[in-house]
């Protein structure tokens, strides 16, 4: 069950509307990077967690969070587009909001939301659910959703880079500061599960005896001179996961040229495939 009390989660205050910038905190909203992916992703997984019921609380709690952050976004959004003008008449008036209009608003904010956020990107773009991973492996998701923190992380400091709105500052300072605990909680649940030799490779409960074990740590090079590729930590030493030693050798084919049969009668081919 989910309660609302009617309040921002924290502070939303624009000091001068920017229709520009209201469609660039768009892609914080419906972007791939953005607070919906992260939002549905947490309670699809939460939702699908099982085993111990602590990795379904933190799930669920923080899912909860980023939907209070598509409040505040979504407000920010509508805030930012305050006075902006209905028609190309007004838009080419003195007024400084007004003149940006068609030189870069997001047209679906004004004809399809009146001026108000949509669950979309900053290019118009409706949110997919396509980029929503729940494996039901909470290793695996976990690993996940250190990346899409830090892909959010990365968006919210280029948007607090391209404003000088001290009100939009503030709020984009308060959302960095949460990409933060949230990469630190999901690694700490790693850390948890047992760390890189705990839950590694994922899953951990499939016997690696059944793996090709002799590729199961070589980094495998593609030069086609066949030298060896560029040596790094992944390639030599102890392997992250503690079961195996990193090697690296140049790559030869291992199969056969393909051959197909000949296609089918009533196929669509051509007699000569056939």
């Amino acid at each position: 069950m989910f309660y609302t009390d009617g309040k921002l989660q924290y502070p939303v205050r624009v000091e001068k509307p920017d229709p520009l910038f209201a469609r660039a905190l768009q892609q914080a909203i419906g972007g791939i990077e953005g607070e919906i992916r992260v939002a549905m992703q947490y309670f699809f997984q939460a939702c699908g967690a099982r085993g111990n019921p602590k990795f379904r609380d933190l799930l669920m709690n923080t899912a909860t969070e980023e939907l209070g952050h598509i409040e505040m976004l979504a407000t920010a959004v509508a805030l930012n587009l305050e006075g902006a003008p209905l028609s190309e008449k007004e838009a080419v008036a003195a007024d400084p909001v007004g003149s940006m209009v068609l030189g870069g608003i997001n047209m679906k904010n004004l004809l399809s939301a009146g001026l108000s956020a949509m669950p979309v990107d900053s290019d118009g773009v409706p949110f997919d659910m396509s980029h929503i991973y729940a494996s039901g492996n909470i290793a695996a998701d976990m690993t996940a959703n250190v990346a899409a923190e830090s892909t959010g992380r990365v968006l919210a400091v280029r948007l607090y880079n391209m404003t000088n709105d001290p009100g939009m500052k503030d709020m984009l300072s308060f959302l960095i500061a949460r990409d933060t605990m949230h990469q630190n909680q999901w690694l700490a649940a790693l850390e948890e599960l047992g760390g890189p030799q705990g839950v590694f490779p994922i899953p951990n409960s499939f016997p690696q005896e059944k793996e090709k074990q002799e590729f199961s740590y070589a980094f495998l090079g593609f030069q086609s001179d066949g030298t060896n590729p560029i040596a790094g930590r992944w390639s030599e030493g102890q392997s992250v996961d503690g079961k195996g030693k990193f090697t690296a050798t140049p790559m030869q084919p291992l199969g056969q040229k393909p051959v197909l049969g000949q296609a089918k009668p009533g196929s669509g081919a051509q007699t000569e495939q056939m």
